[in-house]
């Protein structure tokens, strides 16, 4: 339905003249059809689409001329045509000739003329056309058109190539770089020599990326060209990862007044978001420009421009302060010095085939031509002898070496496909008479060869043109001069010297900053904003986690401990109880003492060894005893020594083997003690096992006992060492340390005392049961005294040993406790049984003399009755003590029992 709507707009638009209609004069003005055009013949037409004049307002279709955009191309079209047909080597014989249109930068209109282009391809019907005299009408015969060039805007050349594909016309654009016009299933006969806008967009991401911006606002002009190139920044943005988009503005078509303000409020909703990436007309970027400049913005901006500002000035003409530092992109060119040249050489004498030139010139130079003269209000009457880039200012139009590149890309294509189909031929043969639009295609995508500027020009499987680009950058020299710098290029890649030729404002070389969230120190993660990944909040990697990416912490091994920066882990530092260690000094310092003490009272017994004194004390068992007070000192330095498998060994065999020794022997003595008077309640007769030998067999199977349970000990679980790191893992990393230490669990160290202490409470028991006999027998006395002492002293190591489980000194509280505890119950031992008989020995030796022997039966019934007295003593007065006792003895025994009593006593 649309293909018959538009066949009846072409048929509408063609040209009718009735038979009595005479033919038009050539010598006349041209007629309306041509009015708006330029008509050039040749062999070979092509089409030309160029925004000679800008957008109307209020409705017209056109408003003023444009002299660079529109003028300054249109003639590189007519200026690489006056070449190509010059050229004996690229189409000979073959004369190329045009058709040219004003789009009036407006696409609705520009398709209305591409129509003409396609009025050849049309069948007409002259049935439904009549002439008033009935005769037959005579049908204009429209050009041919094989290719266009153009159009400019990306919004006309979507619209034109709409039109064009319908008719298999092909089309090169010297300016449009929408990225949709590279969908080749869409848009399949548009080719460019530009590169597309994607190609553009990536360009301007590395920028940003180069600067380090990772929190920008796009802006864009709408239409095509503007949402396009900013969708494809966007899309890639995505895709690359690392640049986050603050907001995303447009520009309307028309826009209110003060829209412009409101875009640079909105824009400063986000002021992290500095860098503004602009895909907009020259118009609106000037406009922008000067909102900023009224708002007194001049220094907050970093204006990143696509091709469309480029190297312009007509954007920043008084508005130089606000757009320093602008950093602009522009496909890479050259001015074409041979057009300059030929363009200056243009007047109106020699340039009638350019029916807009009249309206340049007048634009150009401020002056009327006459009175239908298009400046109907100026003074200035035009001479016709003005001369361009003399009596006017000139500089070549960007776009001019484009647009001669897109025909001599038909010229070349048009040129092989001639030398293919017409071999030999001069001119164009008949094969060429209908050149087909889908072969011209494939011929114009396979052209490769040398631009205008001595640039290769080449299309993509797309129609698209490699992307080389020139960066610039919008800078003020010496206060007040200001020009655009070129400072890198893109192909393919960035080439950009960011600290050497770049300066932003007051010549300060060092990149503003345009991010979300600063950069998170080293040892923080990044805690990302939901929906924005380039803003987060730094987060400290706490405790024992360090930062293992930029967005996460992880645990160290156990064994470890975060290094000063947190970017890793490091061993945490073993320590050990150090022999200068006070924890250390301390109880050494005891065991030493008692070390010299037992010592030297070892030595007084050996060298006292048969005197009544060593003899009465049992000797056999006083050396097992002070064994194992000498035991219960040295331990103290096993337990000090750096662990290993030696000193771990030393520490399970003698840990409980002094206490075992100790207690064995003490329990051995307090039995027998209250075995003889209990014995001696029931008869005089002496009890077994009391002999020496019987007490040092006892004694040593109660320690054979301890042994046993050390050799199962090494049998099951043989000694070795470990570092503990719970011990002092403290919440600060830095005061945590890993404990050497011999691998004896608490349960171990239980277990291993554990039958000592049951050994000196079974003791302490016998002690209290013997504690009524007379004072000076076999010890009992002292013995009593040395294991309550005793009791109370390994009562006190419970809770300090285990309470201090959780504490960070816990190594040196335990081990100086356990120590200590140690030395003090050898020392008591020591004290309490063995000072008192060495100081007779040493300093009272006349009381070390025998005497009388008694019987075991006396010693018996004296303890015996002195049991008795004891115990009457406590229940009647002093007096009644001794009546009630002599009375129970008969007179028989009574001056026996006296005389035991008193030698005893």
């Amino acid at each position: 339905m649309t293909e018959v709507c538009l066949c009846s707009c072409i048929f509408m638009l063609t040209v009718v003249t009735c038979s009595f209609t005479q033919r038009p004069d050539p010598l006349a003005p041209p007629t309306p059809e041509y009015a708006h055009s330029i008509r050039i013949d040749g062999d070979i037409i092509l089409g030309g689409l160029f925004p000679v004049h800008a957008r109307g307002e209020r409705g017209a279709p056109c408003g003023e001329l444009k002299k660079e955009k529109g003028i300054h191309r249109l003639e590189a079209m007519l200026f690489a045509i006056d070449l190509i047909n010059k050229d004996p080597d690229l189409l000979p014989n073959v004369t190329l000739g045009a058709r040219i249109l004003d789009t009036c930068s407006r696409d609705t209109y520009a398709l209305e003329q591409s129509l003409t282009f396609v009025q050849a391809l049309i069948e007409r019907d002259p049935s439904d056309v009549r002439c008033a005299s009935g005769e037959p009408p005579i049908f204009a015969k429209p050009d041919k058109i094989v290719g266009v060039i153009g159009a400019s805007a990306s919004s006309v050349s979507i619209m034109v190539a709409n039109i064009l594909r319908l008719f298999k016309i092909p089309q090169i654009s010297y300016a449009s770089t929408a990225p949709e016009l590279s969908d080749n299933t869409r848009y399949d006969f548009f080719s460019r020599v530009v590169p597309p806008d994607s190609y553009q967009a990536q360009a301007m991401l590395d920028i940003v990326t180069a600067m380090g911006w990772n929190y920008v606002s796009t802006l864009a002009s709408e239409g095509n060209y503007g949402e396009s190139g900013v969708e494809a920044f966007v899309q890639i943005s995505r895709e690359t990862g690392g640049v986050c988009i603050a907001q995303s503005l447009k520009v309307p078509r028309e826009p209110r007044a003060g829209e412009f303000d409101k875009i640079i409020l909105r824009l400063l909703e986000t002021p992290n978001a500095r860098a503004i990436i602009m895909f907009a007309n020259e118009d609106d970027i000037r406009r922008i420009l000067n909102a900023a400049k009224r708002n007194n913005l001049t220094d907050h901006f970093l204006w990143v421009g696509s091709d469309s500002w480029g190297s312009k000035i007509s954007p920043v003409v008084q508005q130089e302060k606000v757009a320093e530092g602008a950093i602009t992109i522009l496909p890479k060119r050259a001015s074409v010095d041979a057009f300059d040249r030929y363009f200056r050489s243009r007047s109106l004498s020699n340039n009638r085939r350019n029916v807009w030139f009249a309206e340049f010139w007048e634009e150009n130079f401020g002056c009327k031509l006459g009175m239908h003269g298009k400046r109907p209000g100026s003074p200035k009457k035009c001479t016709g002898l003005e001369k361009v880039g003399r009596d006017s200012s000139y500089e070549q139009e960007g776009k001019v070496q484009f647009v001669m590149d897109a025909v001599y890309a038909m010229a070349h294509a048009l040129h092989r496909m001639h030398r293919d189909l017409c071999s030999g031929y001069p001119g164009l043969c008949p094969r060429m008479s209908n050149i087909d639009g889908k072969e011209l295609l494939g011929y114009i995508r396979n052209v490769s060869f040398n631009g205008s500027a001595k640039t290769p020009v080449t299309f993509n499987e797309n129609g698209d043109a490699p992307g080389r680009y020139d960066i610039f950058q919008y800078q003020i020299t010496n206060g007040s001069t200001a020009e655009y710098r070129v400072i890198g290029h893109w192909t393919d890649h960035l080439h950009l010297n960011v600290s050497n030729d770049i300066y932003w404002v007051s010549g300060d070389s060092s990149v503003p900053a345009s991010v979300c969230s600063l950069p998170c120190q080293t040892g923080e993660r990044k805690k990302v904003v939901k929906g924005v990944p380039c803003c987060w909040h730094c987060e400290r990697c706490e405790g024992y986690h360090y930062q293992a990416s930029e967005f996460t912490c992880q645990l160290c091994p156990y064994e470890q401990r975060p290094d000063h920066n947190r970017t890793g882990c490091q061993p945490i530092p073993i320590i050990k109880l150090e022999w200068h260690s006070p924890w250390a000094v301390f109880p050494v310092f005891i065991a030493i003492l008692g070390i010299i003490a037992t010592t030297f009272v070892i030595v007084t017994f050996i060298r006292y060894n048969d005197t009544p004194i060593v003899r009465a004390s049992g000797r056999e068992m006083s050396y097992v005893l002070l064994t194992g007070i000498f035991l219960c000192y040295i331990i103290t330095f096993p337990m000090i020594a750096t662990p290993g498998v030696a000193v771990c060994s030393f520490r399970r065999i003698f840990l409980g083997l002094g206490m075992c020794f100790s207690y064995a022997a003490l329990l051995t003595k307090t039995n027998r003690i209250h075995r003889i008077f209990e014995q001696g309640k029931r008869s005089v007769a002496a009890p077994r096992f009391i002999s020496p030998a019987s007490q040092l067999v006892i004694t040593f199977s109660l320690i054979s006992v301890q042994l046993l349970g050390v050799l199962v000990w090494f049998i099951a679980d043989p000694p070795h060492t470990i570092v503990d790191y719970g011990e002092q893992r403290t919440q600060d990393p830095e005061n945590a340390r890993g404990v050497l230490k011999c691998d004896i669990s608490d349960l171990s160290l239980i277990c291993s005392l554990g039958y000592s202490i049951l050994l000196m409470v079974t003791c302490t028991v016998y002690a209290i049961k013997t504690r009524g006999v007379p004072e000076t027998f076999n010890e009992a006395k002292p013995i009593g005294f040395t294991m309550y002492t005793t009791c109370i002293i390994w009562l006190a190591f419970i809770p300090i040993f285990f309470g201090t489980a959780q504490s960070a000194e816990r190594m040196y509280i335990q081990t100086t406790t356990l120590t200590v505890s140690l030395s003090l119950s050898a020392s008591v031992s020591l004290g309490m049984l063995y000072m008192p008989k060495v100081y007779i020995i040493i300093f009272h030796p006349e009381q070390n003399v025998p005497k009388r022997k008694r019987s075991f039966k006396a010693i018996v019934t004296a303890a015996t009755m002195s049991s008795k007295l004891s115990q009457l003593a406590s229940e009647r007065p002093n007096g009644e003590v001794k009546t009630e006792l002599c009375e129970s003895v008969d007179n028989k025994n009574l001056t026996k029992f006296l005389y035991i009593l008193c030698a005893i006593t």
